[in-house]
């Protein structure tokens, strides 16, 4: 028996041995293998039938790269000279070369958002080196005109309305005095300081491995993107792989006369320094919701138009629910309305709707995103989109086209920011040699209103249409000992089972602070606890997330029987 001691590179964790050792044993002739990632060893202990050269290249199939500690590729006994190092060469031209390799992968990724960063930053990590293209602002949606703008607006507005309507009468109560230009200042500097905390100084930090390439790309073939530079030159940038993370913009509906007007998306509702007298906002999703809601509370009349229910995809209950909540606030709320014409005149939208005309000083258009996509060529590298422009991609975040790969909202993937990272860090992981897919079977998700919307798993209609019999619970949020010391009852807690065995597979939340707790449900469902595992757990008294345990045990009992923290 013999023990060969390798040099094994391109591990970062102690999975990655693992998988380097399981590649190990899994080669005949091998009768025993460790791996240790600290040391960036392995020794493999073998029989006559297993060489060097065969060992290196099954951790080279694992998408890590090896080599004998005293340098030499052992040849196995008659083989051909030389053939260990074609074995390396065909493994990198397969796979991409790791870290520790004689040849640096180069990938190029197409954005700088939050998949592009994920990305890039991955890929380095792995030896590759990377060229980043950008057109526009360094950051892409989530910190610039998204996630963080819009929450420090919800926030500033969550305060302005605590302030009015507050429930503690022994506390006074005062209209607030807003002053939106200096909100809108506070708000963007938190922005520059994010873009240059978390973008522009880790680009500067990683000069060495990611070379940052202002311009606009398009491709030439699934190697070679050509880059209209600000100058109006053009580079030439091919790369082994190619990562698309170009994000996605506001999509606008076509309704005669919105195109020629003053209408706001997002991005100028955020960065607007006046409150609208009158904002008529257009959509029922995700940042219509949000927005119209911190308008209001910062002191506009808002009127809000949805072509459907409020969140049409989630339980009907949620949107129902939610709708009295914003009624209750002052909000006039249209649904099922479309907008059928639009003028502005003298400072004013004329808006003809189905309920009939509206009048407003702003217009704010939020009915969805389109992936950013387009100006891509991206049928010149053989890449397939939807009928909707996304860019499809399986779990490996790979294109239909090979050794081109996309992550984030120009895909068919959910458009959550944490969806886009995951998925840049798994495309890397799978330009660089590896194996990763993104598993979205578990997806929580938040909606920032107040109260906030939580959802996860399965709602009852979604499990019934596929083919599962269903149990669910719906709990008052008037039932969770927090929310009544907090004299905020409003909204509901619903979890939903595999009726046979009990199992979680969905939950959904509104409530004050939904957001925090939902995690609890995900996981929950991600461990495949029962809703009598989720009773019997220990959670902590007058929370917010107790709320899970409560609605867990009105499968079996009435809640409104036991003591405020029965066990």
């Amino acid at each position: 028996m013999n023990v060969v001691s390798l040099e094994v590179g391109g591990m970062t964790c102690e999975s990655c041995a693992r998988h380097v050792e399981r590649a190990l044993k899994a080669t005949p002739g091998v009768r025993a293998a460790q791996v240790s990632y600290k040391e960036g060893t392995a020794k493999v202990s073998t029989g006559d039938g297993a060489s060097s050269n065969a060992l290196i290249s099954a951790i080279a199939g694992a998408g890590y790269s090896a080599k004998a500690l005293d340098g030499v590729v052992r040849e196995a006994k008659g083989a051909t000279p030389g053939a260990g190092r074609s074995i390396l060469r065909a493994a990198r031209d397969a796979f991409g070369p790791r870290k520790g390799g004689a040849e640096k992968l180069h990938v190029a990724v197409i954005g700088s958002g939050g998949a592009a960063f994920a990305a890039a930053l991955r890929a380095a990590d792995e030896g590759a080196s990377v060229t980043m293209l950008e057109a526009g602002t360094l950051g892409g949606t989530c910190v610039n005109v998204g996630c963080v703008p819009s929450k420090i607006m919800i926030r500033g507005a969550h305060i302005a309305h605590l302030l009015a309507e507050h429930p503690f009468p022994g506390i006074g109560r005062q209209a607030p005095v807003v002053d939106r230009r200096a909100l809108v200042a506070q708000q963007q500097a938190r922005v520059e300081e994010l873009r240059h905390a978390k973008y522009e100084s880790i680009l500067e930090s990683r000069a060495e491995s990611i070379r940052l390439l202002r311009g606009v790309a398009r491709f030439e073939d699934a190697r070679t993107l050509a880059v209209t530079l600000p100058d109006g030159g053009t580079e030439t940038v091919r790369a082994d792989r190619i990562l698309v993370a170009t994000g996605a913009s506001p999509a606008i509906p076509d309704v005669p006369g919105l195109k020629g007007s003053p209408y706001w998306t997002s991005t100028e509702a955020l960065a607007a320094e006046d409150l609208p007298e009158h904002l008529i906002v257009y959509g029922g999703s995700v940042v219509a919701l949000e927005l119209a809601q911190a308008f209001l509370r910062l002191g506009s009349e808002v009127t809000l138009v949805a072509r459907s229910t409020l969140l049409s995809r989630e339980d009907p209950a949620i949107g129902a629910e939610l709708a009295r909540v914003l009624e209750g606030e002052g909000m006039r709320v249209l649904t099922h309305t479309t907008l059928r014409k639009v003028s502005y005149q003298g400072g004013r939208f004329l808006v003809d709707a189905d309920s009939g005309q509206l009048v407003g000083d702003r217009l704010l258009v939020a009915t969805g995103r389109h992936a950013n996509s387009r100006a891509l060529d991206l049928e010149k590298a053989g890449v397939q989109t939807n009928g909707g422009g996304a860019i499809v991609v399986n779990d490996h975040m790979q294109t239909t086209a090979e050794g081109v790969y996309a992550a984030g909202d120009c895909t068919n993937s959910p458009e959550y920011v944490y969806v886009a990272a995951a998925g840049g860090t798994r495309a890397a992981i799978n330009m660089t040699g590896g194996d990763a897919r993104l598993d979205l079977s578990v997806l929580p998700a938040v909606v920032f209103t107040d109260p906030q919307v939580a959802t996860v798993g399965l709602s009852e209609a979604q499990a019934q249409k596929q083919g599962i019999e269903t149990e669910s619970r719906t709990l008052p949020v008037e039932n969770v000992p927090r929310a009544l010391a907090n004299f905020d009852t409003r909204g509901f807690i619903k979890l939903v089972t595999e009726k046979r065995s009990g199992r979680l597979i969905g939950a959904q939340i509104l409530a004050a602070e939904a957001g925090e707790i939902i995690q609890t449900a995900a996981l929950a469902i991600r461990a495949n606890m029962t809703v009598a595992d989720l009773a019997g757990q220990l959670f902590p008294y007058l929370t917010m997330v107790e709320g899970i345990k409560l609605c867990a045990q009105t499968f079996t009992r009435d809640v409104k029987q036991l003591s405020c923290c029965a066990g």
